[in-house]
């Protein structure tokens, strides 16, 4: 999926600027030792955009591959850069990494109130699966659980 960024592999010398797109976007921000097991982590993976025009991070996605299942953890772009499809080029590339690894199904948890990345998820075919109650400890907000499958993968009927 061509765009404004460039995705490559999380490395530790991405952390600060990790932290920062963390600490400014959500509310109970990953710590530092959290990326940093991420990325050492067998079954993780962790990607940046860099800003192709000056080489910037500005967001970053996780997600686990386990079997054929794939879960988004973390998805972010900072504020300067949202509305420029960076959100929509780092989640096409998990999709495809995850399509090219045989993964059948990818799921994540999303803020019922976070309708931008709701319509996100959604222009992927993300549909959702289900509620988790008060999964938001910082609010006590519900989350949304939304699924893609592909091939003969089975979408998530109840949680």
């Amino acid at each position: 999926m061509d765009g404004p960024v460039i995705i490559r592999e999380m490395t530790a010398g991405d952390l600060d600027g990790v932290l920062e797109i963390e600490r400014i976007t959500f509310p109970s921000p990953w710590s530092r030792a959290l990326f940093e097991r991420e990325l050492v982590t067998p079954f993780a993976r962790s990607f940046v955009g860099l800003w192709k025009e000056t080489g910037q991070l500005v967001g970053y996605l996780c997600f686990w591959l386990v079997d054929q299942e794939g879960h988004v953890l973390n998805l972010a772009v900072h504020p300067q850069y949202r509305g420029q499809r960076i959100g929509s080029q780092l989640l096409g590339f998990a999709v495809e990494f995850c399509r090219k690894q045989g993964v059948r199904l990818i799921t994540l948890e999303v803020r019922r109130s976070n309708y931008r990345a709701i319509s996100l998820y959604q222009r992927f075919q993300f549909q959702p699966q289900g509620i988790r109650r008060r999964y938001y400890a910082d609010s006590g907000e519900d989350a949304i659980v939304m699924g893609l499958s592909f091939g003969d993968g089975k979408p998530l009927s109840t949680l």
